[in-house]
């Protein structure tokens, strides 16, 4: 077993450290390879504390660590997340200025999203950077598992795509300019609804999702009934931001989507609603209830108890 290194520790697991790292191996834990530990906790949404315990030993030792950035003395590591009074880390990885509106604002929305794309949450955040339509964004992305490969590096990791206070276009609707303006948005990376076809379960750019990656819901919602499955740690992730927001901006998670599922069942509480619709429902919300094109989200059985549980 790999003892715990810290500031000031030395000798062979410190050179192990350091190589698995990617710095300089001299067997001194120094603030270089201090801040290297926390860049690479900051990676796998580990607490960011600098120094190395066992669950931190059995990442480095059976995942090969992929670099993102040099690390010097000078780089700031505490300014690229900050963490919850629920214990989540949530990573910064902030837009251009131009590619989202400035606040303040005041949120009286929550609203659920997925993706239809890539695990990646930052992939998410940088092709909104590039894109030609406008400052289309949510505050939050969450990264999930790869349907194809099974790759789960981001599963659970929460992105801050614009700090508090600013707003992205992510709901899309006409005439939805105030609800735009007054809701905070997550965006799930999923790739939403599958369609088999023979003993495969193909994705709507058919690409294959491994079965075990694939959610068969009880009946189907909008039209489908296979889809690209929120993973356990999506789901504890939302439920702490779901909280989180819910305190930050004064909003009632209770309200809206609880409800609905309470009175309808989860398969039409999930769907187009239209009283929230026309804003008389300020609280949790998914885009599918204000937008009957939409797919986004759909009532995974435990997924649908985590709003239950609110």
């Amino acid at each position: 077993m790999m003892r715990q290194l810290k500031l000031g520790s030395i000798g062979k697991d410190v050179i192990t450290l350091q190589t698995k790292l990617k710095i300089s191996a001299d067997g001194h834990f120094g603030p270089i390879t201090e801040k290297a530990v926390e860049a690479y906790q900051l990676n796998k949404g580990l607490m960011c504390t600098g120094i190395v315990d066992s669950n931190m030993w059995t990442l480095l030792l059976n995942v090969e660590y992929q670099v993102m950035d040099e690390i010097t003395e000078d780089t700031d590591i505490q300014s690229q997340y900050f963490t919850t009074n629920y214990d989540q880390i949530i990573h910064k990885h902030h837009l251009p200025e131009k590619e989202f509106v400035k606040g303040p604002m005041q949120n009286e929305y929550i609203f659920l999203h997925h993706t239809a794309g890539n695990a990646n949450p930052y992939r998410c955040i940088d092709h909104w950077g590039r894109d030609t339509r406008g400052r289309i964004a949510t505050e939050f992305v969450l990264g999930g598992i790869n349907h194809r490969n099974g790759d789960d590096e981001y599963d659970g990791v929460m992105v801050q795509a614009f700090a508090e206070g600013n707003q992205g276009w992510h709901l899309g609707k006409t005439g939805s300019g105030f609800m735009n303006r007054h809701s905070v948005g997550l965006e799930i990376c999923s790739m939403g609804y599958l369609n088999k076809v023979d003993d495969k379960y193909l994705s709507y750019v058919k690409s294959e999702c491994l079965k075990e990656q694939m959610c068969a819901l009880p009946e189907s919602f909008k039209g489908k009934l296979y889809w690209h499955k929120y993973s356990d740690e999506q789901i504890k992730a939302t439920e702490k931001w779901i909280r989180y927001v819910g305190e930050r901006d004064e909003i009632d998670i209770r309200i809206g989507l609880k409800q609905f599922i309470k009175k309808h069942g989860p398969t039409k509480g999930f769907d187009f609603n239209s009283d929230a619709y026309y804003g008389k429902i300020k609280g949790l919300l998914t885009h599918t209830n204000v937008r009957k094109g939409k797919m986004d989200c759909f009532p995974q059985p435990n997924f649908v108890d985590m709003i239950m549980s609110l």
